[in-house]
């Protein structure tokens, strides 16, 4: 039987080999962490390689992702579906093994990680899944839900400021099912880090409230798993087990420097470093028996289905609670949901209402939250501005998590990673909200979210300069256009209480990536419509009113700007001029339509066209052409009550009225 150094070691070759043949690369973090993950992963780490989606699998987070290779070699050794090829293939065109690790591409792979403290966040939402997922179905003699999420992390991951924002939510949630590793190897990128970051970690996390491990030899086997066993005896705190390495252990010329961090070993250091290690083998050879010792198929699958054999037993006893968690658990909807859906949206129709749309998203949640047990929200401090907090939400606290709501505080960052992160887990529909502007404080999680193509839901409230007095500061200006941008993004900006009601349901519904709902402060005007309209909605972009015969003038905007371009028309028309409204509540979702149906809504011989949208222009030359107008705001906002904000930059029907004679007048030029 190979030592446990033997075993560890096999990650450092294969990994070092992989760099080494990619020639780019960070060899020093799966070097330096290898024992760490020999211990976790052949001691501790409940999974089945041959399932990698078995719901009460443990979870791994590499959250310092450069460090991915010890990934993909422990995956490769314990028998996922990840053969020595792809291994070879590191960081090329089409393989599974990229550079950082990329949800979607090797099976095993839990989420994508790369900018640092992500990960970590990412694993506090899965934490906090599997705390409150237990607390719904567990019952006596039956832990159906009952698995830890181990994190990687390093120094970097610690220094960026999204580690507190969720290490210290965690604490005060007691999830005490997440279990981390720190890499105290005192080196990144610059060099010794003693030079930028001297904080007492240690200390930093017991005042989170975490249960802290210190001064761990990350390359003593028996410390380490002694570490291991108090972490998961600590089941009130999450655990931060301190190890202490040596970047790129084994190295015998660069171990312990910046320069093993992230590049090559070079030919002649990779020979050396076999040698020191006493590992004679060749490029990507793994003996038998070290292969057989890391070999986790079987004993995987005896763990499944023991767990299945309980569930089993647990359906007979609580049938009801089995079917809505297998339900929840493979993204299901409820068998009525299309009903509940097509009820909501008819009674939003039939008040027609004025109304904030906002506060019609709070109604909408009032209904979705009844007939949706996996629904679970959250806001960054604005629980009542944004409307988040349904009439049935039960707030998730340590000591009750059996909830739908999470405070999440003033952490728009980790509040969207985290929601990836429950995302990620299964069994929740997840949404968290926070003012439009503050987006920008949460932007590379939400891009993250779309690189996942992870069903994420963002409710952005206050969402142009029609919040008013709070000014500039809060006043969304560049933010749609911004959102727009990212792929897989689906953004909605709804005019009314009905297009409200349809973005919630196609946001709930959506599997290829994240929305974001941008919402009014302001009460916005119901638009009546018939039936086949209300139909047309999902497809981001239809004709809302219409004059006899065909088009001359096209007027088109989202939220608030919609009744802007119905009143407007109202005037043209009384001149003569044939105008068609078209309402734009999700561009993103419009563009992806056949072009067929564009050019109905838009079509080409209609050739005078306004958009009109209370932010930057960009964008709309799209669609308006170059002899369209668009009235758009391409400078920041003032603060004043938001109709004089709306009145100074010339938000009015007349403007836009102005604007469709002018584009009318440049037919003629």
């Amino acid at each position: 039987m190979p030592s446990r150094r033997e075993l560890a070691n096999a990650i450092r070759a294969l990994s070092m080999d992989a760099v080494q043949k990619a020639n780019s690369g960070h060899p020093g973090a799966p070097m330096g962490m290898a024992d760490i993950a020999e211990v976790l992963w052949n001691d501790f780490f409940r999974h089945n390689p041959l399932n990698p989606k078995w719901d009460n699998r443990d979870r791994f987070v590499m959250s310092n992702g450069h460090g991915s290779m010890l990934v993909y070699s422990v995956l490769h050794l314990t028998g996922y579906d990840l053969p020595m090829e792809e291994l070879k293939n590191f960081r090329q065109l089409h393989s599974q093994t990229p550079g950082h690790p990329e949800y979607g591409y090797a099976p095993g792979v839990e989420t994508t990680t790369g900018p640092l403290g992500q990960g970590l966040a990412n694993a506090v939402g899965m934490a906090l899944a599997e705390k409150v997922l237990a607390a719904r179905y567990n019952q006596p003699g039956y832990g159906i839900v009952d698995h830890f999420t181990y994190v990687f992390l390093g120094d970097g991951c610690l220094m960026e400021g999204i580690s507190h924002e969720a290490c210290s939510l965690a604490g005060t949630l007691g999830l005490g099912k997440l279990v981390c590793f720190y890499d105290d190897n005192g080196i990144s990128i610059d060099g010794e880090v003693e030079g930028w970051f001297t904080d007492d970690t240690p200390a930093r996390f017991e005042a989170y409230g975490w249960h802290v491990v210190r001064d761990v030899d990350g390359h003593d086997p028996a410390a380490v798993k002694a570490a291991i066993e108090q972490a998961q005896a600590e089941t009130g705190k999450p655990s931060m087990i301190c190890c202490k390495t040596v970047i790129g252990f084994g190295s015998p010329n660069k171990k312990g420097t910046a320069g093993i961090h992230g590049a090559a070993l070079g030919d002649e250091e990779v020979a050396a470093a076999r040698k020191a290690l006493d590992w004679p083998h060749e490029p990507f050879e793994i003996p038998s028996d070290i292969r057989h010792g890391w070999d986790a198929r079987s004993d995987g699958q005896v763990v499944e289905d023991a767990w299945r054999s309980l569930f089993e037993r647990y359906r007979e006893d609580y049938p009801a609670l089995a079917a809505e968690y297998q339900r929840r658990m493979n993204a299901e909807l409820p068998g009525d949901w299309e009903a509940i859906c097509g009820e909501l949206i008819t009674k939003m129709d039939q008040a027609g209402e004025k109304m904030a749309t906002r506060k019609a998203s709070g109604k909408c949640l009032d209904e979705l939250g009844h007939a949706l047990p996996e629904l679970i929200g959250g806001s960054a401090d604005l629980s009542g501005s944004n409307n988040t907090q349904f009439k049935e939400a039960k707030t998730i606290t340590a000591a009750d998590p059996d909830g739908n709501y999470v405070f999440y505080g003033v952490r728009e960052f980790a509040m969207s990673a985290m929601v990836s992160g429950l995302t990620l887990h299964g069994g929740f529909v997840p949404y968290a909200g926070t003012f439009l502007t503050f987006s920008d404080y949460a932007r590379n999680a939400v891009r993250m979210s779309a690189l996942m193509k992870v069903g994420s839901i963002y409710v952005y409230t206050h969402d142009s300069i029609g919040l008013g007095e709070d000014g500039p500061t809060h006043q969304s200006v560049e933010h749609l256009a911004s959102l727009r941008l990212i792929p897989n993004m689906t953004l909605w900006r709804p005019c009314d209480t009905v297009e409200t009601a349809v973005a919630w349901q196609d946001a709930v519904e959506r599997r290829d990536g994240p929305t974001c709902m941008a919402l009014s402060r302001q009460g916005l005007p119901y638009q009546p419509r018939s039936g086949e309209t209300i139909g047309q909605i999902r497809r981001g972009g239809y004709v809302l009113s219409d004059s006899d015969g065909e088009p001359e003038l096209i007027l088109m905007g989202t939220g608030s700007e919609v009744a802007l371009c119905v009143e407007a028309a109202e005037q043209l028309r009384q001149d003569g001029v044939k105008v068609r409204v078209v309402s734009m509540p999700s561009v993103c979702l419009f563009q992806r339509q056949e072009r067929d149906y564009r050019r109905a809504v838009l079509p080409e011989t209609v050739r005078a066209r306004v958009a009109v949208e209370a932010g930057v222009t960009e964008g709309w030359h799209r669609w308006v052409g170059e002899d369209g107008v668009v009235v758009g705001l391409d400078q920041f906002g003032e603060s004043a009550p938001a109709d004089d904000v709306f009145r100074h930059f010339g938000f009015t029907v007349e403007r836009v009225v102005e604007a469709a004679r002018e584009s009318l007048k440049n037919l003629n030029n």
